[in-house]
């Protein structure tokens, strides 16, 4: 599938030119930093020396201090308090957080995490009669409730009090609970908005330690949960999480909890651990306890406090993760399979699938397989507790939340938001449903969004490529959304040798330019390149540069997102 080449607007000339002169650095790696919105030496400081100094004043935070006060009174009292939370991995790595944190000061304490099957997303009547059954008279909710109005008035009823500790976007009415952390609040002052739903449960933990001026040994020892979840629920990797996710890999790669340790060892890859091994290396293990069978086991592996205990519960959640990867690839061929005999299918703008017998806890990894194949709006279903649900998954661009409201008189619950969302329909509603969607998706999304995009950092020359700059370039890490690794184009490049193909579809080659040394380069999915990539054919290259370790060696390698093989084709045609 071809892709649309994009080069970023540079930066303001004079910031640029400042910042290289004041940094001693190329222009190029300056006007990324402008782009990033760095204008001066200290605020470059910040960017690259991530501290704890960086972390906000936790009770700037809208009703911290009732938060606080609540739980101060809990303790006193010796009351039952329950830390609730989702089955994915922001869900679990927050409960994990915060019940070890306060199991630390409070014995009367457990925690709970509903079924993905049985009592769907986010506060459950469930866990709320739990709690009323068995004297709880606090739950602190996480990465969850701030739009369970109703749900949290039932449980007033009950004499339940809530705190919510939650980052998804209020409604128009709040609910009525003791407290509300979220700096989506309209009336919250919080100075950073994008908080993982773990890192609102760090932040609490945080307020208590310095409240009750405890070390802060007793906050930072739960940096490597903070990390997972910012890296696994694809939050911004700017501000306080860009410092949270620094520090939290630091606490992964040299002394993580007895659970994350675990984890890094069933997985079977050593360090340095970077956001992208956390991405898929650890979360799909923690996810797959929840898809496949019950979130609580992933919750048992983060808080163990022995070995013996982590490595039982390690070995069941590898088990577990096996089985949703045979899951996802036996679904995705079978969707792929009734695509591609499809014409009507094919030529759509829009994909929905629908297999009765799809497994519900891995219907979402297949729709995000099927967008990245066919680059459209893709729905994919499956039966569900006599319902049809739906996983939905979007290109950069489109909104899909949008186009489900334009279909939701055929839906009996949706939710989610701009790129990734949920739907339940009656199974009578799928022809219609899928024809609507259709409708909407072509008349809503433009034929430039359709076009997969490679969003283009720079121009480089290869010899630009040197152990200063490289070094420097790390700095910016870590990636993630709104600090994306950067990626490059170099034009007129050559094959330097042969190239050649890997793992059936995947190139491996060395480049270079008239006077500059050769690089390794892989370029993975892109083996229909290989019959034009010639010694003495120029072409030109777009790509992140990437550190290579292969037996202790330590090499640079250029990751290829892109290959254009015609010297005398347009260079890339837009600016974003």
């Amino acid at each position: 599938m071809s892709k649309r080449w994009v080069i970023k607007d540079a930066a303001d000339t004079d910031v640029v030119q400042a910042l290289a002169a004041e940094l001693n650095i190329s222009t190029v790696l300056s006007n990324m930093l402008a782009q990033r919105g760095i204008s001066n030496f200290n605020e470059a400081k910040y960017f690259f020396r991530p501290s704890v100094l960086h972390l906000h004043d936790p009770f700037l935070m809208q009703d911290m201090e009732k938060a606080i006060d609540r739980i101060d009174a809990a303790i006193a009292q010796n009351e039952k308090v329950m830390i609730y939370g989702d089955y994915d991995v922001d869900g679990t790595t927050a409960v994990a957080l915060t019940y070890s944190f306060f199991k630390n000061h409070h014995a009367n304490i457990e925690y709970y995490i509903p079924d993905r099957y049985k009592e769907g997303y986010g506060i459950s009547t469930a866990g709320i009669d739990y709690a009323a059954a068995n004297g709880i008279t606090l739950i602190i909710a996480l990465d969850c409730g701030i739009k369970s109005v109703d749900k949290i008035a039932y449980a007033n009823t009950l004499g339940v009090d809530f705190i919510i500790c939650d980052h998804h976007l209020p409604g128009d009415e709040l609910p009525a609970a003791v407290a509300i952390l979220d700096p989506k609040r309209a009336d919250c002052q919080y100075p950073y908005k994008e908080l993982s739903g773990c890192g609102i449960g760090l932040k609490l933990a945080q307020a208590y330690v310095e409240k009750h001026d405890l070390p802060f040994e007793e906050v930072s020892a739960y940096f490597d949960l903070a990390c997972i979840s910012i890296a696994c629920d694809i939050v911004h990797i700017t501000g306080e999480n860009r410092v949270l996710a620094h520090l939290g890999l630091q606490k992964i790669n040299e002394n993580p909890c007895i659970g994350v340790k675990m984890l890094m060892e069933v997985a079977g890859r050593k360090g340095p651990y970077t956001i992208s091994d956390v991405v898929f290396l650890l979360g799909p293990r923690i996810n797959a306890a929840g898809r496949i069978n019950d979130a609580k086991d992933a919750v048992q592996l983060l808080i163990a406090c022995h070995e013996d205990d982590a490595k039982e519960k390690g070995l069941l959640i590898n088990e577990r993760n096996q089985e949703r990867k045979e899951y996802d690839v036996q679904i995705t061929e079978e969707a792929l399979s009734l695509i591609d005999n499809d014409e009507i299918l094919i030529g759509r703008k829009s994909t929905v699938v629908f297999n009765e017998r799809w497994h519900k806890g891995v219907i979402g990894i297949v729709a995000s397989r099927l967008t990245e194949k066919y680059y459209r709006p893709t729905i994919v279903l499956t039966r569900s507790n006599g319902h049809v649900a739906g996983s939905a998954r979007s290109v950069l661009g489109y909104d899909l939340y949008e186009a489900l409201c334009g279909c939701s008189d055929l839906l009996l619950q949706f939710g989610g938001h701009k790129y990734a969302a949920g739907l339940t329909m009656q199974p009578e509603q799928v022809p219609a449903f899928i024809q609507r969607f259709e409708e909407v998706v072509s008349s809503t999304i433009t034929d430039e969004q359709l076009i997969q995009q490679v969003l283009i950092d720079a121009e480089l020359q290869l010899s630009d490529i040197e152990p200063k700059f490289f070094r420097i370039l790390n700095q910016f890490a870590p990636f993630g959304p709104e600090n994306m690794a950067p990626v490059f184009l170099s034009k007129n490049v050559y094959v330097s040798g042969n190239a050649g193909l890997v793992g059936g579809n995947h190139v491996k080659m060395s480049v270079m330019q008239p006077g500059s040394a050769a690089f390794s380069c892989i370029a993975f999915n892109h083996a229909e390149y290989l019959p034009q990539l010639k010694p003495g054919v120029p072409f030109d290259i777009c790509y992140a540069i990437e550190e290579n370790v292969w037996r202790e060696q330590r090499t640079i390698q250029l990751n290829i997102k892109g290959i254009r093989i015609s010297p005398t084709q347009p260079s890339p045609e837009g600016r974003a």
